[in-house]
């Protein structure tokens, strides 16, 4: 779904890895019409579980507690003033000039992911740099035994060097 400045919404179905055309984003309407909506009008792009309600009125629009999800917490302000948190990927190949691609506070809403183009923002704050890795790593003794396992396997490149250092 494309909402767009003037807050008319868009919808149909897009290609996501080409979507994005040089000033417009290109989308085929519900009724089988190729559509080319100008990316200066578009406020953001809704990619979408289904087409029923309105993107961005219905879900949460910022966490309530800090996310458990790689990337960077940002907090984005809308040229209306209106406010709303994702999750951006820290990743540089993944930014792109024309605008931010984001994973929505709100997990469970109908909105997997959320375009939103540069000129349609008047802020964009950082609000933390998460990595969590630990988290999908398993418990803390599972890595461990395997810190444990792996120094075991290791070489003794520098034992000799120990062993006169001790002397």
């Amino acid at each position: 779904m494309v909402r767009k400045l003037d807050k008319e919404l868009v919808k149909g179905y897009v290609n996501p890895a080409t979507f994005l055309g040089e000033s417009s984003v290109d989308l085929l309407d519900r009724e089988g019409h190729v559509l080319a909506v100008p990316l200066e009008s578009v406020k953001a792009v809704y990619f979408v579980r289904d087409f029923e309600g309105d993107p961005g009125y219905a879900e949460r629009k910022t966490f309530l507690r800090r996310p458990r999800l790689d990337g960077l917490w940002v907090r984005l302000t809308f040229k209306d003033e209106e406010v709303l948190e994702g999750i951006l990927p820290n990743n540089l190949l993944d930014l792109d000039a024309r605008g931010f691609l984001i994973t929505p506070a709100d997990l469970s809403s109908n909105n997997l992911r959320i375009f939103i183009p540069r000129h349609a923002l008047t802020g964009l704050e950082v609000l933390a740099a998460i990595s969590d890795g630990a988290a999908r790593r398993g418990p803390a003794s599972t890595a461990s035994a395997r810190r444990k396992a792996a120094a075991a396997s290791q070489i003794g490149l520098f034992a000799s060097q120990q062993a006169t250092d001790n002397k």
